[in-house]
């Protein structure tokens, strides 16, 4: 199928298509005249891209582990995917410790608008 229809069978832009091909994580096959081809196997490993991006994991991290998902082999070695999953336990305890300081900036400001609206009363 050419990019329009893959675009529309996975949900993700055009240009979402050419930076995934781009970054290495797809690679569409060619039809004669030079335009992209993507079979169903490629707009289902676009779906499974986009929803790790979703979940907030580098492009780095994805591209590691794709391979593996793809074939089904689960990373392809088990050091890789201890590996992987340390960098994603990382990743999701930087993102935690990121939580924690806006819910700290977000009691703040709701207590000093408390403050502020009884000061004007």
């Amino acid at each position: 199928m050419k990019i329009r229809e893959a675009s529309r069978a996975s949900g993700v832009s055009a240009r979402s298509l050419r930076h995934y091909e781009a970054e290495g994580l797809i690679v569409p096959g060619r039809f004669g005249n030079g335009f992209r081809d993507y079979c169903q196997s490629t707009v289902d490993r676009v779906l499974v891209i986009r929803s790790l991006l979703e979940s907030g994991l580098p492009v780095r991290l994805i591209r590691e582990v794709l391979p593996g998902l793809a074939d089904g082999s689960g990373a392809g070695s088990d050091v890789m995917c201890e590996e992987f999953l340390r960098e994603v336990q990382s990743h999701r305890d930087r993102l935690a410790a990121r939580i924690a300081v806006l819910s700290d900036q977000q009691a703040a400001l709701d207590a000093y608008l408390r403050e502020a609206r009884r000061t004007d009363l």
